[in-house]
């Protein structure tokens, strides 16, 4: 048994030995090629990108390493450039693309190539490349002859390669840790933007003599992965920062994602204007589960335009404040309306429609009068906008945009509203109509007490319907307003005192002989108003509808303009009454101490 297992023991150690001579010899033979062919590899490489790209690029690097025995390979110092003459000469041939890349690494690592495919089949296989923290520049100019190209290449590279290679492929193409500058040459003055710690993957990359004509294929790829983790930058004026967390994007479905996105704020609501200088509006954007359906890869990286079918943004909040205590910045608010800040974006943007779910909205002013800020909310936003774009030729066939949404105002009445904007309107045309269900009406006081100076002590709101048609200077409409057992109170700012001061006589004539506690009233009567109201060209979109609304509710309940120049007559009269009795009662004073 012994000499059974001294034996087998023998056979092993033979077998082993043998096998770390064959690997040995393996190895240096795999060192020789190497050494043998690397001028070879290094001619062959950059004749391979000189002749595919038709001469618009040269490859430039230090040193060639290859494992013929493992199927792997390194090149170092790695940079990749365009020839400006070329590209100038394929500008007048009008064969130039629109987009040149300078591309630089210090390592590009190539695993899992086939060595005896290439002298045996005329085939380069390769696994992978892997271009590690790379620096990419693309500079962009859009050329007229590219308008309705496929996103292939011009002329195939197939005929280039087609002398010594049937074909050339790799399974996967990565770019790890990329810093990427955009270059926009399409302007007078050149713009300039960054995006850091991006991630590319580029997958079955193939040159053979069908690949060029492949319409499954994009630039000879079959997909285009893009993840982005974490990227933030701060804007131009350094008031906000802008978020973007768990960012994806897949060519071949045209799905976008996003998990989170937000334009924060470096400062609080009442700070915000103060480091501004003047009354500025400060938003507060959090937006989660935002993806995009049917993104077309090549007309962005063509044109910079970013064409969807569908977005969905299923949570978040948009939040707005302004301070009015501050003076104005002295410019009037002129094409600052959605639609017109819309046409103004650099980039040109087309989404066929975009679906809201539960986003929570809030419009907040701080009123220079009463020093309190007034806030009004459409909680659980829900709805659709269609047609969101800037770009002419979609304009050219529609250039209304609609939003057709539903909400609950303060967290309780269902309010169903429609806009529609008018794209093209030089004057920021648009018109909204809608219809506010059941509500208590004293939830209103979060607004109407710091802005209106008006209480609502009871009153539940039936039904609010209107219809108003508005631009940048003046809205006009009509409004419904059906409520029952209004009452309210007049309040007015007493120096000293941070709560506003209820003004109970007043209050009390105001609704005995002003406000109507119905409508429709017992008998049956129901008042209507018609609104026309001429907007400060200082007051923001959201104040503008706000207030718009406010004037036909006012009117409705019987504080028109003329009532409510009464009542602040008769306050002021009444006013003066006090102080004139303070007076009396300090001469009085003054005489008795004489005496």
């Amino acid at each position: 048994m012994i000499e059974k297992n001294r034996k087998t023991f023998t056979v092993v150690k033979w077998v082993a030995g043998v096998m770390f001579l064959l690997f040995l010899a393996a190895d240096a033979m795999s060192w020789y090629l190497s050494v043998k062919l690397r001028p070879v590899i290094n001619k062959e490489l950059k004749d391979l990108v000189l002749n595919a790209t038709d001469s618009l690029y040269r490859v430039e690097f230090s040193r060639v390493n290859t494992n013929f025995l493992l199927g792997n390979a390194s090149v170092s110092d790695v940079k990749i450039i365009p020839d400006t003459n070329i590209f100038n000469k394929l500008i007048k041939l009008k064969r130039a693309p629109n987009n040149i890349y300078e591309v630089s690494l210090k390592k590009l690592t190539i695993r899992h190539f086939h060595p005896l495919r290439i002298y045996r089949d005329k085939r380069l296989n390769v696994g992978q490349l892997l271009f590690e923290h790379p620096k990419v520049v693309m500079i962009n100019r859009q050329f007229d002859f590219n308008e309705n190209r496929p996103p292939r290449p011009n002329k195939s590279p197939y005929d280039y390669i087609s002398r010594f290679l049937r074909e050339v492929s790799v399974d996967k193409v990565s770019l790890k840790d990329v810093s990427f500058k955009y270059i926009n040459k399409n302007l007078p003055v050149p713009e300039t933007d960054s995006v850091n710690k991006l991630d590319i993957t580029l997958k079955d990359w193939l040159i053979d003599a069908k690949s060029a004509t492949d319409p499954t294929r994009i630039y000879l790829l079959k997909d285009v992965l893009i993840n982005l983790n974490d990227y933030q930058f701060a804007t131009p004026d350094s008031l906000y920062d802008i978020r973007m967390n768990e960012f994806s994007f897949t060519a071949s479905t045209g799905k976008l994602n996003i998990k989170k996105f937000g334009v924060i704020p470096r400062y609080s609501e009442m700070d915000f204007g103060r480091k501004a200088g003047f009354a500025k509006e400060r938003f507060n954007i959090q937006l989660s589960d935002i993806n995009l359906k049917g993104v077309d890869l090549p007309l962005y990286v063509k044109k910079q335009e970013l064409a969807a079918s569908e977005m969905n943004i299923n949570n978040g909040y948009v939040s707005v404040f302004n301070n009015n205590e501050l003076p104005g910045h002295g410019e009037e608010r002129i094409g600052k309306f959605p639609h017109q800040l819309l046409q103004l974006v650099k980039a040109q943007l087309t989404v066929k429609k975009l679906n809201l779910n539960d986003i929570d909205i809030s419009y907040a002013e701080y009123d220079s009068d009463s020093k309190q800020k007034g806030r009004i909310t459409f909680e659980k936003t829900s709805g659709t906008i269609s047609n969101v774009t800037n770009e002419a030729k979609v304009k050219a066939k529609n250039h209304f945009m609609l939003a057709n949404l539903n909400t609950y105002m303060m967290g309780q009445g269902k309010l169903a509203v429609n806009f529609k904007f008018d794209l093209n309107a030089p004057n920021g045309a648009f018109s909204y109509q809608g219809e506010l269900g059941n509500m208590d009406g004293g939830v209103l006081n979060r607004i109407t007490k710091p802005l209106g100076m008006l209480q609502v002590n009871s009153g539940m709101v039936k039904k609010l319907s209107f219809k108003v048609i508005a631009d940048e200077a003046k809205a006009s409409g009509d409004l419904n307003f059906q409520y029952k057992d209004l009452s309210i109170g007049l309040l007015k700012k007493v120096q000293g005192k941070t709560r506003l001061v209820k003004l109970g006589l007043f209050s009390m004539l105001a609704n005995s002989l002003v406000i109507r506690p119905d409508n429709p009233d017992a008998r049956g009567k129901e008042i209507s108003a018609s609104v026309y109201f001429q907007r400060d060209p200082r007051i923001s979109f959201f104040s503008f509808i706000w207030k718009t609304l406010l004037q036909g509710i006012k009117y409705t309940v019987g504080l028109t303009p003329e009532k409510q120049a009464e009542i602040d007559n008769q306050i002021a009269k009444f006013e003066q009454m006090k102080r004139d009795r303070e007076l009396r009662r300090e001469a009085r004073r003054k005489r008795q101490l004489k005496k």
